[in-house]
């Protein structure tokens, strides 16, 4: 486990209204939190390493700026073609008894990828992926599926399909904080983009998405390019920290530190739940963590 500082991050607007009702009315029994998945799509480029973000309308728990994701869903626990490490070994690899959970985590987080991106982890076998997912008749699937037409176990098998859990990689657990209204309990994992596909935003839902070069977007967070170019009106003005919720920031920040893809796959991490809590700095509320501290983020100290 590297070694875990304090740090602090700033309160999204959206959490404010809840933070301070927790405050005022004394702290109380957590509301329960959703399991969700989440997929962090990398890419080398000549700048560093790239990853895929996407706007989230309304007050997601993941941030209104976040990486592929959402709630699991009663479908996935459907019985599906299964490619890649078996449910038992990705309990293990996210440090949890529950194998049914592990696997709806990862069923889930394919699924979520799939809906929102197009990108799609499966194939007929071990050594194939499908190709060329960015056509209007996989729009169409995705649209279908995000609708709850279809299941995705349905897709699958009408195509011959089986998840290719291998090509996936167990990243982190983060819990929202005790105060906020929606929580989810998140499990967030990495892919890169297979052969031939490439994202794409869900014509229905999508507002803004598209690969950032996280060194970029660090060297940046402290003003307001990203929340401008998104160019809506809760993110117009507002800082990284604004629109992250810390997991995805430190997230970024580690992505910004690594040389690239094979190396930040490849790092070992351990299983461990991340959760911000409320506290009172300078008379202002803020969300402090207990996270390893990152070269991108204090580069001065620890080159």
């Amino acid at each position: 486990m590297p070694q875990l500082a304090r740090r602090l991050f700033a309160l999204p607007p959206e959490l404010e209204g809840a933070a301070r009702s927790w405050l005022e009315q004394g702290e109380r029994t957590p509301r329960a939190a959703r399991f969700a998945s989440s997929v962090v799509l990398l890419r080398d480029s000549p700048n560093g390493l790239e990853t895929w973000l996407g706007y989230r309308p309304g007050s997601s728990p993941l941030g209104v700026l976040a990486f592929p994701g959402g709630s699991l869903d009663a479908s996935d626990d459907d019985a599906l073609g299964w490619l890649g490490p078996s449910p038992q070994h990705w309990a293990e690899q996210m440090g949890t008894d529950d194998v049914g959970l592990a696997r709806r985590h990862v069923v889930g987080a394919i699924r979520e990828l799939f809906e929102e991106t197009g990108v799609l982890l499966a194939g007929q076998d071990v050594s194939s992926t499908v190709e060329g997912t960015a056509t209007p008749e996989w729009m169409k699937v995705r649209e279908a599926v995000a609708s709850q037409e279809k299941s995705f176990t349905e897709v699958l098998a009408q195509r011959g399909l089986s998840l290719r859990t291998d090509l996936l990689k167990p990243l982190v657990n983060w819990l929202s904080p005790d105060f906020a209204h929606h929580r989810f309990n998140t499990r967030y994992f990495a892919a890169t983009v297979p052969m031939n596909q490439q994202p794409t935003l869900l014509e229905s839902k999508g507002v803004w998405g598209r690969w950032v070069c996280a060194a970029n977007i660090i060297a940046e967070r402290e003003t307001s390019a990203l929340g401008d170019e998104v160019g809506q009106e809760n993110t117009v003005g507002l800082t990284l920290g604004q629109l992250m919720v810390p997991g995805s920031e430190i997230m970024l920040e580690k992505m910004a530190a690594a040389t690239g893809c094979i190396a930040y796959l490849s790092y070992k991490r351990t299983p461990h739940v991340y959760q911000p809590r409320l506290v009172e700095e300078d008379g202002r509320l803020m969300l402090e963590v207990e996270a390893a501290k990152t070269v991108a983020h204090e580069p001065q100290r620890e080159r």
